[in-house]
């Protein structure tokens, strides 16, 4: 194979791996804002610093998507998949 079509090809991996954690980002954000977050809301002020950590990690994780800073992106995604219900 020649050394352009390997480069391309791996261009192309890396490309896929970026939006492949972009996406399980997006949907582990889903999850926290759409399930944890409203149970934490729900049990008033004992849940008010676990609100105030995820939605701190949302704004992260937003603004890593923004930026597309992957390594930011995988540190919000092991942060947001620790946020249980």
């Amino acid at each position: 194979m020649p050394i352009a079509d390997a480069l391309q090809a791996e261009m192309c991996r890396a490309d896929a791996a970026q939006r492949n954690l972009a996406a399980a980002l997006q949907a582990e954000m889903r999850r926290v804002r759409d399930e944890v977050l409203p149970a934490y809301l729900a049990i008033g002020s004992p849940g008010a610093f676990a609100v105030a950590s995820m939605r701190a990690e949302l704004d992260a994780a937003t603004k890593a998507l923004t930026e597309h800073d992957v390594v930011e992106c995988l540190r919000a995604f092991k942060s947001l998949r620790d946020f249980n219900t």
